[in-house]
């Protein structure tokens, strides 16, 4: 058993979807988590107690994580409510499904902006607190098969997904040398309430079904979030600038 008793995780973008489930996943293992969120207020606050429910400590921050002063304000609020971070899960993301031809300028930069850029604030607000972790500490973003795969409508995204991987890339071999590992979860289809949007989200739901290779159950936020638990452990510690795949196989084949 994963055991995270004394570690203290931040993920951002926590109030729903993969992210909530990598915070109490997280906070399962026995990690206290703080969680941001943009908007939806009431849902973080939700998470926060269904974290706490588990015997751990919770925080909520609002966090717009396309600027840099607001996650330096977030680290500045974990470093005095828990003193510590050892784990960051880089998971807050955009969306916007629309043809490359339709695409403008603030439809692009925004992808960068939120998808990919916020990684590297992240890093450079919380490497002082990573650094001095007992254990190796472990950054993990989530990514997506359209860093790899071009897929309709998800031209921008895909693009700012491929950017993020290389980031985790770089940034294994510039400070991963500094007690950090730095990983990469690229998730298969899982239904939130963003890919609900998906244009024809029906038909590729039920397509995902026929291409995995693990039975017939549908990929969930849950199964990443696993993955993200052990790249979190020690037991990954040997395990640096990597991207694990999550979908049931369903990417390896036509």
């Amino acid at each position: 058993m994963i055991d995270l008793t004394g570690q203290v995780a931040l993920v951002t973008g926590a109030s729903r979807g993969i992210g909530k489930a990598c915070a109490l996943k997280l906070a399962e293992a026995g990690a206290d988590v703080a969680i941001t969120y943009l908007v939806a207020k009431t849902a973080a606050l939700e998470v926060a107690e269904q974290i706490r429910r588990t015997g751990r400590n919770a925080a909520v921050v609002r966090a717009d994580v396309e600027h840099r002063d607001d996650i330096e304000a977030t680290m500045e609020f974990v470093k005095l409510e828990f003193g510590s971070l050892e784990i960051i899960v880089s998971n807050a993301a955009t969306g916007g499904f629309r043809p490359l031809m339709a695409t403008t300028d603030r439809h692009f930069e925004a992808a960068m902006n939120i998808n990919a850029r916020p990684l590297l604030y992240l890093v450079q607000a919380a490497l002082p607190m990573l650094e001095q972790s007992e254990r190796r500490a472990k950054v993990i973003a989530i990514s997506s098969h359209g860093s790899v795969m071009a897929l309709p409508m998800y031209g921008t995204i895909g693009a700012s997904k491929a950017a993020l991987e290389a980031l985790v890339r770089h940034l294994a071999l510039e400070p991963g040398g500094r007690n950090v590992n730095f990983n990469v979860v690229r998730a298969g289809l899982v239904e939130t309430d963003s890919t609900r949007h998906l244009p024809n989200a029906d038909a590729i739901f039920a397509a995902c079904v026929h291409k995995s290779m693990t039975g017939s159950r549908l990929l969930t936020a849950e199964d990443v979030a696993n993955v993200v638990l052990y790249l979190a452990s020690p037991l990954s510690d040997l395990v640096e600038g990597e991207t694990i795949t999550v979908d049931g196989g369903a990417a390896i084949h036509l």
